[in-house]
Parts: C-alpha cells; structure tokens; sequence
C-alpha cells in the first residue's frame, strides 16, 4: 500500500512527540532506506531468517514513506530482509505468508539528518556494526541536521559540535586501526587526532599507551595524550619539511644521496665544501652542477648540503686541511708515547742476552753457584702466583730451550721432558735452576703487566715485582761473578732501582 508523501518542515522538538503510526505492510514493499546508518553487514544471517521463518518478526521495523509508494527502512533493515526470503519460500515450505509489523515515521519525510541520527543511535547500541559506519553515519546525519537538531543529537551521542568534521577526518584511518582505537579508549575527536598523526611511526601504539596513563590517574584528563600528541604533531611536521625538501630536490633533478650507506660500501661522497678544482679553486653549487656527481645529502634543518658522488672519478682534488696547532699537553703526550714505546722494545730485547746467559749457566759443567740453587730452591717451596700458573700449562719449550733439550716436532708425539734432561746428582741444581728461570721468564715476557693491588696496567720496566727484581738481581750478581759475563741492559737497570738494598745495608 502507497502512502502520500508530505514535505516535513522543520519544527523545534516536534519529532520528540511524534507517536509513529504502526501498520502491517508486505515485506515486499520495503527498501533500505538511502540514511540507514548500517552499511556494512546488511545482509541477515542464517539463524535470524530460520526464526523469522518460524514465527515472523517481532520487533516492529521503522520506517518512513517514499514518493514511489514503498517504504525506506532505516531501522530493521536485517529482518525486513529476512521476512522477504521467508515469504519467498513459504508456499514451497507449506508456510503462510506474513506481513510484517511497522512503524511508519511520516514526520521524518525530508529529514534525512535526523533519520540518519535515529538509525546510528538504533544501531550503535546493538552489536555488529562496525566503527566505520558509525563514524560515517554521525558525520553525514550531523552535516544533513538544522542546528537545533545538531545540538540535540550531539548531546544524545555524547560528542562534541565539531563532531561531523572529525568524524570525516577520523574515517581515514583503516578498519583495524579504527577497532584498535575504539577498543583502547579513545572517543571521536581523540580518533580523529589519531588520523591526523597516522603517518607518524608507531602513533597509534604510542597514543593509545597515553590514553591509559590518562585513565589509570586520579582525576582523569588529558595530560600524558596532549604531551603524546604534540610530540607526535613535532614529528609529523619535521618529517613534512622533509618530504617538501626532498620533492624540491626531485622536481629540479637533483641527484639525492643515501643518508646511509649500505654496510659493507664504501662512501665515496664528498661535500663541496672540502673539494677544489684540479687546479686548487673552491667548488659550489654553481659550479659543480655540471658535474655528472652533482648530488646533495639534506641536513638536520632540511636544507641540502651540496656533494660530488665520487670526487676521484670526477677529477675533483680534497682541500687541504690546515695542521691542527700542537699544544704543550700534546707534546707532553706525545714524547710519553715515545718514551713507553722505547722501553717496550728495551724490555722486548734485553731477554734475548739474559736468557743466553742463564743458558751458559744452566749447561755449563761446573757447579752451580749456591745462591742460584738456593734461589731456586725456595721457588719451588713457596710457590709463587705466576709459577702455579706457568706450571699449570704444562710448557716445556722454555725449560728445553735453556737447557738445550730438542724436544719432538709433531704435536702428536708425547715425550716427557724428565726422559729428555740428564738427570744426575751432579746436574740436578742445574735443572731446577732452568725450570724456575723458564717460569720467571714467561712472566716477564710481556713488558705490559697487571698490578694487583691498584687494579690496573703497569709496565714491568718501571714495576716489577719484589720477586721479578730478586731474579734479575740475582742473574746481574750472577754474572758479576762470572767474570762480568753478563750485565743488566739500561731498562733493566731502570726497572729493578726501587728494589736494590741500601748501601747500608749491603755492607
């Protein structure tokens, strides 16, 4: 049945007393109404149309006249649907066919804002529909409005006038970013400040972490998400300025450099600033744009710094750069570096002498001296840190070597070294003299030790060790004895000062 169309004029509050004429009409005259606020998931699933099949639809649907006779559902569109198919099968099925119970809102004929209002407020409170239609429904049925309908609306939605702007701004933002905000918290103008700043890295997890500072506080407010929010709205603009630079450089084709080099590559760029000519003159931009390496690198100011991709290929020259002035403290530091360089190489070379004397010692056919054995001895009694350690490794290359032992060459081949040494009575000092000799020489290897009680590098040549000191003392009185076969090199010398006894004390 086709109802007559009326123009309704606007009329303060009058949709609130509207009492909507209730009809039952053939679901076959019902369309969906062009301002239903639902546009996504229309279509009835197979448990509504299984009840409507059953026992019709219940729940009147909404819905108001149209100039070609039928009726423009903007509530119920689902179940108008469902009635239609029911019908459609029903004599097949052996079911009547039913109408269906309406509400006819002839008042809203010419209303399209407010018909959409109604339908988004019908909608919203059932569960389904998706962000995006409410989001589209509240910006099309708030522009549609007079203004005092808006303000009513807006007021019945919780949101604020500004409401249709933002929820077109806040509609650019993806379904599953706009689900992710919904559910976080944010309202529509907190989305549509999300949209605003989407672009920005990592926006959306930062802001929707302010939103639930902002709720976990006392008092509520906005204060972590306006502190978010303007950062993020820094970096939008910083990158924009970037964007419009590198669109400029574009547009003039000028070649643009990687801010970083792949690893690996070797970065032959150069700025003009540090080239010349080959005959010295200084390069700029006007002059280098013929150059097939003209490029540029923008700064941290978004303004380009001028490069030649490969100054050696372009026959380019690098300017020369003026020698830094040396300073007293430079030449202080630089003369202690060549001091400690000089010493390290002393120490390195003054082993090469000491060992071949404890190697004439240690071979030689006469006795070996008492302090030597007994020097050796007492070694072997106390045992030393470095000793245990030396030991522990199990290195014979060192005793062998003084004591002139070839030992195998394959590593593969296991010899102990006692089957190796002459073992007699006559010669047991001077085998034990070797195996200690070979430890304190391992020790001393190294110019660059570790003092333990400062907790930090020493040299050896300006601190030894008390024990260090005696060997060297003892290897220094050692060849005194022996003719003055041997002496202590000058870092020797240097190195065992502190330790010798006063002369006091040597009387």
């Amino acid at each position: 049945m086709a109802t007559a169309v009326s123009t309704q004029t606007d009329n303060t509050g009058a949709h609130e007393d509207v009492v909507p004429q209730v009809v039952h009409l053939d679901p076959a005259l019902l369309v969906r109404d062009e301002c239903n606020a639902r546009e996504h998931d229309t279509e009835p699933d197979e448990k509504l149309i299984t009840s409507v099949k059953e026992i019709g639809v219940e729940e009147a649907i909404s819905v108001r006249p149209r100039p070609d006779g039928n009726f423009g559902v903007f509530k119920g569109w689902r179940r108008a649907q469902a009635a239609q198919i029911a019908n459609s099968t029903a004599a097949e099925d052996g079911r009547p066919v039913r109408k269906v119970k309406v509400h006819v809102r002839e008042d809203l004929v010419g209303r399209d804002g407010w018909t959409r209002f109604l339908s988004l407020v019908e909608n919203d409170h059932r569960e389904g529909m998706s962000e995006r239609d409410t989001l589209r429904a509240q910006e099309l049925s708030l522009i549609d409005m007079s203004e005092v309908d808006r303000r009513a609306a807006s007021k019945a939605l919780g949101v604020s006038r500004n409401a249709a702007k933002q929820a077109k701004t806040a509609q650019k933002l993806d379904d599953a970013t706009l689900r992710r905000a919904s559910a976080g918290g944010m309202d529509l103008e907190q989305m549509a400040m999300l949209a605003e700043v989407d672009g920005v890295p990592h926006a959306e997890s930062r802001l929707l972490r302010a939103v639930a500072r902002d709720e976990a506080e006392e008092g509520g407010g906005r204060g972590h998400w306006d502190q978010e929010l303007a950062l993020l709205k820094a970096e939008q603009a910083d990158h924009t300025a970037r964007e419009a630079a590198l669109v400029a450089l574009r547009e003039a084709d000028i070649r643009l450099l990687p801010t970083r080099v792949p690893y690996g590559e070797k970065d032959t760029a150069q700025p003009l600033s540090e080239l010349t000519t080959p005959l010295g003159r200084p390069l700029d931009e006007a002059s280098h744009k013929g150059c097939p390496g003209h490029s540029a690198r923008l700064d941290d100011e978004h303004q380009p710094v001028w490069f030649c991709a490969d100054p050696a290929e372009h026959g380019h020259k690098v300017r020369p750069k003026p020698k830094k002035e040396r300073t007293a403290e430079d030449e202080e530091k630089a003369a202690e570096r060549a001091r400690v360089t000089a010493c390290n190489r002393a120490w390195k070379a003054a082993a090469g002498p000491r060992q071949e004397f404890v190697s004439r010692l240690v071979r030689g056919s006469k006795a070996l001296p008492e302090e030597a054995w007994r020097f050796a001895v007492g070694a072997l009694l106390d045992l030393p840190h470095f000793y245990g350690k030396w030991a522990q490794r199990r290195e014979a290359d060192g005793v062998a070597q003084l004591l002139g032992v070839k030992l195998p060459e394959s590593p593969f081949e296991r010899v102990q070294l006692s089957e190796l040494v002459t073992l007699s009575k006559a010669r047991m000092a001077h085998v034990l003299f070797a195996h200690v000799a070979a430890a304190f020489e391992r020790d001393m290897r190294d110019p660059k030790g570790w003092n333990d009680s400062r907790m930090q590098v020493r040299f050896l040549w300006e601190d030894l060790t008390a024990q260090q000191s005696a060997y060297l003392l003892l290897l220094e009185k050692l060849g005194q004895e022996d003719k003055g076969s041997y002496r202590l090199s000058e870092v020797e010398e240097q190195a065992v000062a502190s330790h010798r006894p006063e002369p006091s004390a040597a009387a």
